[in-house]
């Protein structure tokens, strides 16, 4: 765990109220910028072999990506729009295998981090509520959680699609927090971007946990209210930070105290 000098995070400013642990679930709970980049370069060979005029996958996977910023990663036809801007006719049996090599590479890429489970048991077996708030499709969001095997660990999943807000924006947090029946300062929340899950997380009065993975890892805040109470390199840390123990210093002060869950809630 990383962070400047200050006090400890099972002093008078810690975590003890703290009732509920809510998650992001890309690069949070798995590995999401390696299945996706896999899952895309695999595609593109494999609509290669089926006959797009294509000789370099690199510049294949290239042009998809063209395509994936200028439509978004939700579109539902990057592939047909790929044929389109090579010139291509719409191809039926190269769009299939395409879609086939992705989701194939996507099934078998997707796994949780190996600390992810055991931390999540714990977490419930100390009495902490657990839930997700992700960005997203609804049942995208869902696939992967329940082929992760993670549905049956959390008591609320709200995704961006079903509230018509995404994060930053701190409704979808409240809605997840009352979904609860918890307070902002009794809930932590992890996430690996610090535009929506560590800005969202602040202002929404949430205890913000960064963990240093994916593609964002490197990134600084920009502004003072993008800076995460706490830093983790690994979820199992989170259990450090709950109980006081944690080997690091947070990195910034908290508007408020929190504390542990009463023993009754355990």
């Amino acid at each position: 765990m990383t962070g400047k000098q200050g006090e400890s995070a099972g002093g008078p400013h810690g975590t003890e109220r703290v009732r509920a642990a809510l998650f992001d679930v890309d690069d949070t709970l798995f590995d999401s910028v390696t299945m996706v980049r896999m899952a895309r370069l695999n595609a593109v060979k494999a609509m290669i072999e089926a006959g797009l005029p294509l000789a370099d996958e690199r510049e294949g996977y290239r042009l998809l990506m063209r395509v994936i910023r200028r439509y978004g990663s939700n579109y539902g036809k990057h592939f047909d729009r790929l044929l389109e801007s090579l010139g291509v006719p719409w191809d039926p049996r190269v769009i299939a295998a395409g879609i086939v090599a992705y989701h194939d590479t996507k099934f078998a890429c997707l796994k949780v981090d190996p600390d992810v489970i055991p931390t999540l048991i714990t977490l419930r077996d100390r009495g902490y509520m657990l839930g997700i708030i992700s960005n997203g499709r609804l049942i995208k969001q869902w696939e992967k959680i329940i082929r992760l095997g993670l549905h049956h660990y959390f008591h609320v999943v709200v995704v961006s699609e079903e509230v018509g807000s995404e994060k930053p924006d701190v409704r979808i947090f409240e809605t997840a927090l009352r979904r609860l029946g918890v307070r902002p300062f009794e809930a932590v929340y992890v996430g690996d971007r610090l535009d929506t899950d560590i800005l969202g997380a602040n202002r929404a009065g949430l205890v913000s946990v960064r963990i240093l993975k994916g593609r964002y890892r490197r990134r600084r805040p920009a502004a003072e209210e993008m800076k995460p109470r706490y830093e983790i390199r690994r979820l199992s840390e989170l259990l450090e930070i709950l109980t006081g123990r944690a080997p690091g210093i947070e990195t910034r002060r908290p508007p408020s105290s929190f504390s542990r869950p009463p023993s009754n809630n355990r």
